[in-house]
């Protein structure tokens, strides 16, 4: 480990100890650090998502007031399998105003990410094998974690972890995030014969597969190529589904990848005008073959959050205060008008879908009725005790 991560691993470790912090607050002073450029306020509003273990539903969201004036606080929530509420389970003790990115890895294991802001230039890494009623502070990642929610991956069983960092960087670390190495990079994987023939623009996501295969997406400038590579051999091949004629000549994102189970899922967008359709995809045999969803029309609306759930559901949050859902099939079903703050959707007890709201420093939990057409009522407040000023 280089001089400037073990500084790095004793300051996490100390402010993860500091007195007097309220427990999931995540308003922490930022650890002593030498002097450094101010890290540019990042993860409003598109890491606000929800994702599903075996054990439980997790939801990132961004509560208090002004990111402007550093009042802007990430929040962890949990929902236990065959539990009915959330329970608020931020790791305490590390300055949060940068955004949460979470990994499943398998079980009760969560590996919770906190993205650099303000004066704080390296990731602080934690784990709960407790469903978030206890956290451990891992090494951490000297260097910035990319603002995108599938920055960070972790293979279940394993513990093998994978990070996109924001310049481009791809890292990886064995068991325990003892040590942090090179795995790629954009220019790099651009270099490939898979990245010339998609003509790599950018990494926007890394995942794990079950068996711990390294799995990057990105844009790419090439119509109608997915941007999917996966570690093969010593080199990356090309694992993306084929876009259908009507979409062939659309410059494509992949929006959002990740591990479902034993499944990949992945969220695309072909275009780059406000009317942009989206498209799921999923691949249950590591990207070798792809089942693709019909696109959904966003008609100038922009994407603000997206999440997955079991069965190959996904959830999408638009401006507008407009949803929509897709449950594993081809088409998506548009959701009433989501109430008012909804900051993400996650999946609910009986097929039903959930939506988070947020008003500065309370979480309301709304959910639909068994067939999607209404939002039937508040079924949880959490108010969430905000430390205003503390971050500045």
């Amino acid at each position: 480990m280089t001089t400037r991560a073990r500084r790095a691993a004793v300051a996490a470790a100390a402010a993860l100890t500091v007195a007097g912090l309220l427990a999931g607050c995540g308003t922490a002073t930022p650890a002593a650090h030498a002097p450094a450029p101010e890290v540019r306020a990042g993860g409003a509003p598109f890491l606000a998502t929800s994702l599903v273990t075996p054990a439980a539903t997790w939801a990132v969201v961004v509560m208090g007031g002004s990111a402007a004036s550093h009042n802007n606080f990430w929040q962890l929530f949990v929902r236990p399998a065959g539990a009915s509420e959330w329970r608020l389970v931020t790791p305490p003790g590390v300055p949060d105003n940068g955004g949460l990115v979470v990994a499943g890895g398998g079980g009760q294991s969560v590996v919770t990410a906190f993205r650099p802001s303000q004066y704080l230039t390296f990731t602080p890494l934690t784990r709960t094998t407790a469903g978030g009623r206890a956290w451990s502070a891992m090494n951490p990642l000297d260097a910035a974690l990319a603002n995108v929610p599938d920055a960070l991956s972790a293979a279940p069983g394993s513990g093998r972890l994978i990070a996109l960092l924001t310049d481009g960087a791809v890292e990886t670390a064995q068991p325990g995030a003892t040590a942090w190495r090179t795995l790629t990079t954009r220019h790099a994987l651009a270099s490939t014969p898979a990245g010339r023939r998609c003509g790599l623009a950018g990494l926007t996501a890394v995942s794990l597969t079950p068996a711990a295969t390294p799995v990057l997406a990105g844009t790419c400038a090439r119509p109608g190529a997915v941007g999917i590579f996966a570690a093969s051999n010593g080199t990356w091949q090309a694992e993306a589904p084929a876009l259908p004629a009507a979409l062939a000549r659309q410059r494509v994102t992949v929006l959002r990848l990740t591990r479902t189970g034993n499944s990949m899922t992945a969220l695309l967008t072909a275009g780059t005008g406000p009317g942009e359709p989206i498209l799921a995809a999923w691949s249950t045999d590591d990207g070798g073959h792809w089942t693709l969803s019909a696109p959904l029309r966003l008609g100038g609306a922009a994407v603000t959050s997206a999440s997955f759930g079991p069965g190959g559901a996904a959830c999408v949050v638009m401006t507008g205060r407009h949803g929509a859902v897709i449950t594993g099939g081809r088409a998506w079903k548009a959701l009433p008008d989501l109430p008012p703050g909804t900051a993400t959707l996650a999946p609910g007890p009986a097929g039903t879908f959930q939506a988070l709201a947020v008003h500065r420093g309370a979480l309301t939990v709304w959910q639909t009725s068994a067939r999607g057409t209404a939002w039937l009522k508040k079924t949880q407040t959490i108010n969430v005790p905000i430390q205003y000023g503390s971050s500045g």
